[in-house]
């Protein structure tokens, strides 16, 4: 049996090679609007899409106006990437050194803040603006490991025709984000880069793993500053009278005494030693920590502005606490069973037993604990207007209930005690 010439070419034609051919057609009739028997990988075919619709050029240069070396500094100090640079440098700069690759670290608007890696590679990614300062996300410059992972928040591997660029087919890239795992927050993308030549399968995985480390490490530097701030703050703590909590330059908990413990206290953009109001606490007076912040909760109705709650449950589906003060004014969502709850201590200024409570929402004196630790998770939200020993409203407190306009509607799945007989009470002034 014979072989064609054309099946000999075929067959000569490195596997590799043949997939680059088929994306770059893929990519021309992409451009061309016409349909392609042959489709890209989904990831990259859905950034095609992107930069479409953005208006990229796919014939344009790679070029950006950076940012200036004041505006990167800041962007590095602040960065908690900065964090694990050494870590990355130790981890993947030398393998990337030798592959003949560069690493690269963003911000989560995808502009450069570092690079490292090959000198000869460096040199030749100042001639695609792959520099520090520039704009890499997908507006800017289309289908890159950078830019898609920045949207698809998965680790990318952009190779030659896969980017839509056209300036950029001689280069490949991989990169996966990084996540602050104290809340999950995107934080930057780790990327390596270098010509179509270094493309290698793994460096994939390699760039996720070294992603998943940098996380860790960020982890783990955390959780020791915590304790060294514990350790300063807890003999402080013991001595204290009153609600006081010791938390880290960004509010995390390190300690806390005669309070309901919570993970992070949000903290203004600018907190200064002195008297300060905090919208989860009231008025506070505040003094510097090493490694954070010692915040004392001012009690007393002379410590802080006059509070108003209004209760809103005039919507079955939209059962809201609103308070408003001198200085702020926020609104926080209920579940049914707090709702119930707050209502009941709004019958009840003068305040109830945990006991009280549970017969009133329950029709069972007994279940006090679970009473307990549904006041403890509301306080978390509510503690600068709600008092215990008994559970109250604070006298300095204005409440206001707005109720729905037919009493059946007051509550309606509620079988509370309370809240029946509130809806009998209504109905019959009505």
């Amino acid at each position: 049996m014979e072989t064609s010439a054309a099946e000999v070419t075929r067959s000569a034609v490195p596997e590799s090679v043949r997939a680059l051919r088929l994306t770059h057609r893929a990519r021309e009739a992409r451009l061309a609007g016409e349909h392609s028997p042959v489709a890209p990988r989904a990831e990259i075919s859905a950034s095609w899409d992107r930069a479409l619709r953005s208006g990229v050029d796919p014939d344009q240069s790679t070029e950006s106006v950076l940012l200036e070396m004041d505006e990167i500094e800041h962007r590095r100090r602040t960065s908690t990437l900065s964090e694990v640079m050494p870590l990355l440098d130790e981890c993947l700069v030398s393998l990337a050194d030798a592959a003949q690759q560069i690493v690269v670290v963003t911000d989560v608007e995808g502009r450069v803040l570092w690079r490292r890696g090959n000198t000869g590679v460096l040199r030749r990614a100042d001639g695609i603006c792959l520099a520090e300062g520039a704009a890499w996300a997908e507006a800017d410059t289309g289908t890159n490991a950078i830019g898609t992972a920045l949207v698809s928040r998965t680790p990318v591997q952009v190779h030659s025709s896969e980017h839509f660029v056209r300036s950029l087919h001689n280069w490949t890239c991989a990169a996966a984000p990084v996540r602050d795992p104290r809340d999950s927050r995107l934080i930057g993308i780790v990327d390596i880069s270098g010509p179509a030549s270094t493309f290698h399968p793994t460096s994939l995985a390699l760039v996720g793993s070294v992603a998943k480390l940098a996380e860790s490490e960020i982890r783990n530097r955390h959780l020791q500053a915590i304790d060294r701030l514990r350790a300063v703050a807890a003999p402080l703590l013991c001595r204290l009278g009153g609600r006081a909590l010791a938390v880290d330059a960004h509010g995390w908990l390190a300690a806390v005494t005669g309070m309901p413990p919570v993970d992070r206290l949000p903290l203004p953009k600018s907190l200064r030693p002195g008297r300060v109001w905090l919208p989860s606490l009231g008025m506070c007076q505040v003094e510097p920590l090493h490694g954070g912040w010692l915040v004392r909760v001012t009690d007393g109705p002379a410590d802080g502005p006059q509070r108003r709650v209004v209760l809103d449950l005039s919507r079955p589906r939209g059962l809201t606490v609103n308070v408003v003060g001198a200085v702020d004014t926020w609104t926080q969502r209920l579940s049914p069973r707090h709702a119930e709850l707050l209502y009941t201590l709004a019958l009840h200024r003068e305040g109830r037993t945990a006991s009280e409570l549970a017969e009133d929402v329950f029709g069972d004196a007994t279940r006090t604990v679970t009473v307990r630790a549904e006041i403890s998770r509301i306080r978390r939200h509510l503690a600068e207007v709600l008092a215990h020993r008994p559970y109250r409203f604070g006298e300095e407190v204005e409440v206001e209930v707005i109720h729905p306009e037919h009493p059946a509607d007051l509550l309606p799945r509620s079988t509370a005690p309370a809240v029946a007989e509130a809806r009998r009470t209504f109905s019959a002034s009505a």
